[in-house]
């Protein structure tokens, strides 16, 4: 997508006041009017679309605030020409000589709408610009809040309801989110136009939360699966041994090891994991065998090794 600088088009600086953006537009729209330019015609709609375009953007304080926020390529991604032009008012385009017959050959549909003769409102039915038919539009919606909210693991198991705080309006609000079992973190949770008013009249934006995972102590998670370590003697590695075991229920497993086991050996505890969503069964728990190599040995360690070496051990 192109740059566009509506600063640059208006010939204003980025300082301007809505008095002098307003200025360079009327000035603009008479010199670009399309049955008084001089020249190619089409060259002088297209120009005029885009200093229309500009102005919509830069005379609307919410509009204006998110361009220079964001640039030009970021907010023509976000806003499409159909949002940008909703709910403008082109009631100063008549009284520079301008009919619905020239508008709505440049724009598509045209519709008036708005108390007083004066108020031009342009909508646009089936995408922007497109012509044929007009079909009054929703205003445009209110920007969306986004908070970030920690989850544990025992939450994500079990549910929980949070208590999330936020800022909106300048002011300090809270709304209480039921979060179901099997809610993983990364997930965004939606609450409905509480989030930041429109500028337009339209509906206010939403609130959405986003959870972050609270490291365990014990527990790693990947997916729905838990996955605890479990600390054994090479002795016990080789001539099998019995772990005790957590789990996230609370309750403690015995655990065998058989005879032989190597280091990083991975057991299942079948179901003991997270819960899926909607109910649909569990991950899994895993256990993970670590056998410890001791750094340093005894002299009498050191010869029993050796003593077990010989006999091919």
């Amino acid at each position: 997508m192109a740059e566009m600088d509506y600063y640059q088009i208006l010939g204003v600086d980025r300082n301007a006041t809505p008095e002098e953006i307003k200025k360079a537009y009327r000035k603009l729209a008479q010199k670009y009017h399309p049955d008084k330019a001089k020249g190619n015609k089409k060259e002088a709609e297209e120009r005029f679309k885009q200093i229309s375009e500009a102005y919509a953007v830069l005379s609307n304080p919410e509009k204006r605030r998110e361009y220079d926020t964001y640039g030009s390529q970021a907010f023509r991604a976000k806003f499409s020409q159909e949002d940008i032009f909703r709910g403008f008012d082109f009631g100063d385009i008549f009284d520079l000589g301008f009919n619905e017959g020239i508008l709505g050959r440049i724009f598509g549909g045209l519709g008036g709408r708005g108390k007083g003769a004066r108020t031009r409102v342009f909508e646009f039915g089936g995408g922007p610009f497109q012509a044929g038919g007009f079909q009054a539009q929703a205003p445009l919606k209110g920007e969306d809040i986004q908070v970030e909210v920690p989850i544990t693991l025992h939450e994500m198991a079990f549910g929980t309801e949070k208590l999330i705080t936020f800022q909106r309006n300048g002011q300090v609000e809270r709304v209480t989110v039921k979060i179901p079992p099997g809610t993983l973190p990364g997930k965004r949770l939606r609450v409905a136009e509480k989030g930041r008013p429109s500028p337009m009249g339209g509906p206010p934006g939403d609130l959405y939360i986003r959870l972050k995972e609270v490291e365990h102590p014990v527990f790693k998670r990947e997916g729905h699966d838990l996955y605890v370590d479990r600390h054994i003697k090479l002795s016990e590695s080789a001539l099998g041994t019995k772990v005790t075991v957590p789990t996230l229920d609370g309750k403690t497993m015995s655990l065998k090891v058989p005879p032989g086991t190597a280091s990083h050996t991975k057991m299942r505890l079948k179901n003991y994991g997270l819960p899926h969503a909607h109910g649909k069964g569990r991950g899994d728990q895993f256990v993970r065998i670590i056998v410890d190599i001791p750094a340093e040995l005894t002299k009498r360690q050191k010869a029993l090794l050796e003593e077990l070496a010989r006999e091919g051990l």
